[in-house]
């Protein structure tokens, strides 16, 4: 119980005084977690999209591995990445491992398949209302995807959001690929773990309980924004 009591205390007084590592820690974790779910984005709605609207030999196992590839191992995604980003590593002459870079690109293997698979379980049952509609119109594969993201836009959000999640707390994969080092690639999960090592619990229940703060302010700030958006319609 002193232990809470002295991380709400620690985060308290890092927030208050403004400490300057605790600031650019947090703006590299969302730095980093950011980039890493709009590119997971990019790819990922309209791969699920894609898997709503179309029909193929090997749909059912294409999409039963999506699905398993959201349990992915961090550790093992981080492996993976340090491997190929290393100086023996087909990318190593691009000397991305232990930058930002590399942490980016392990959580958006990670978060990808997340934010694919539930952009088509929601777009699913969507296509299952339009499909009639939209074949009738002659539209394109392309305008089908299309249709469906932008009025599936507000249940995507889920997507994005969970995404986000998975991505803010992630710590395996980056501490492999980062390095945690001090002024470049220490986020607030790397920063909890150092701290939890070194036995300062009540700094890395600080941390900790600023890292959850913060999930809370952007997953209210996107519902507010969406909730905005829908009222206006009316």
């Amino acid at each position: 119980m002193n232990d809470l009591t002295e991380g709400l205390v620690a985060a308290f007084r890092l927030v208050v005084t403004l400490d300057s590592d605790l600031i650019e820690i947090s703006l590299r974790s969302l730095q980093v977690t950011v980039s890493a779910v709009v590119i997971a984005a990019i790819v990922g709605l309209p791969f699920g999209a894609w898997l709503a609207v179309t029909r193929f030999r090997f749909r059912r196992i294409a999409i039963a591995v999506l699905n398993a590839m959201m349990g992915l191992p961090p550790v093992v995604v981080g492996l993976i990445v340090y491997i190929l980003l290393s100086r023996s590593g087909p990318f190593g002459v691009f000397n991305l491992l232990f930058t930002p870079t590399a942490m980016i690109i392990a959580q958006v293997v990670i978060v990808t398949p997340i934010i694919a698979s539930l952009a088509h379980q929601g777009l699913r049952d969507l296509w299952f209302n339009y499909h009639d509609l939209l074949i009738s119109l002659n539209t394109t594969k392309w305008q089908r995807m299309k249709a469906l993201l932008w009025d599936g836009r507000r249940s995507l959000i889920t997507a994005l959001l969970t995404g986000f999640g998975r991505a803010i707390g992630e710590i395996g994969a980056i501490m492999i690929v980062g390095g945690n080092i001090d002024h470049l690639t220490r986020v607030l999960t790397t920063a909890i773990a150092l701290e939890v090592g070194r036995g300062d619990f009540p700094l890395a229940l600080g941390l900790g309980f600023i890292l959850i703060s913060l999930a809370i302010i952007i997953n209210l700030a996107i519902h507010i924004l969406s909730r905005t958006e829908r009222e206006g319609r009316w």
